[in-house]
C-alpha cells in the first residue's frame, strides 16, 4: 500500500528542522509563525537536469511567490556542501535544505516506491506541498514533472 503515508489537503504538515546550504537551520513552524505560507518541494538530486530546471523555475518565480506571501523550501537528501555548489552554480535564491536520513521525505510521503524506466524502485518522489499559516496542508502534489510544474502551481494558486 504505497500511498498510505501520503498527505492530503487538511492534514497537519509534519514539522521539521533541517540544515541549509549555508550552515544555518530552518524550522517549518517558525516560518509559519510569521504568518507566511510555505511551499515545500522535494527533489531527487541537486545538479541533475530536471532538478536544476525545477529549482531555476522556483528561483525565477520567487519574487512573485514572496509577494503573494509564500516562502519556498527545496528539500533533497544532498549534503549542505553539495547544495551550496548547486546554489552557486545556478544562481539559486530559494532556500535549499538537506535531509540525508530521508526522515522528512518519509513524513511527507515523498520517499518510497516509484517507477523508474518501467521498474519499481525505492527513491525520492518529486512532490510539492503548500502549507498554510495554520500548519495545515493546502495542496499536496505527488509525482510532479520537473518542467512546467512551477507554472502550473502558480496558476493553481492564482499567482500571475
Amino acid at each position: 500500500m504505497p500511498d498510505a503515508t501520503r498527505l492530503t489537503a487538511g492534514d497537519a504538515a509534519p514539522d521539521f528542522t533541517l540544515a541549509t546550504d549555508s550552515e544555518g537551520e530552518v524550522n517549518l513552524y517558525e516560518l509559519l509563525e510569521d504568518g507566511k505560507k510555505v511551499i515545500v518541494y522535494f527533489y531527487p538530486a541537486a545538479m541533475t537536469p530536471g532538478c536544476t530546471k525545477q529549482a531555476c523555475d522556483f528561483t525565477d518565480s520567487l519574487d512573485s511567490l514572496q509577494a503573494a506571501g509564500f516562502t519556498v523550501l527545496g528539500i533533497s537528501k544532498d549534503a549542505p556542501s553539495k547544495l551550496a555548489k548547486f546554489r552557486e552554480r545556478d544562481g539559486l535564491t530559494i532556500t535549499l535544505l538537506s535531509d540525508p536520513e530521508l526522515a522528512v521525505h518519509e513524513a511527507y510521503g515523498a520517499y518510497g516506491e516509484k517507477k523508474l524506466y518501467g521498474k519499481l524502485v525505492q527513491g525520492v518522489i518529486r512532490s510539492t506541498f503548500v502549507v498554510g499559516a495554520d500548519g495545515k496542508i493546502e495542496v499536496a502534489q505527488y509525482n510532479v514533472k520537473a518542467t512546467g510544474h512551477v507554472a502550473k502551481l502558480r496558476k493553481d494558486l492564482g499567482i500571475a
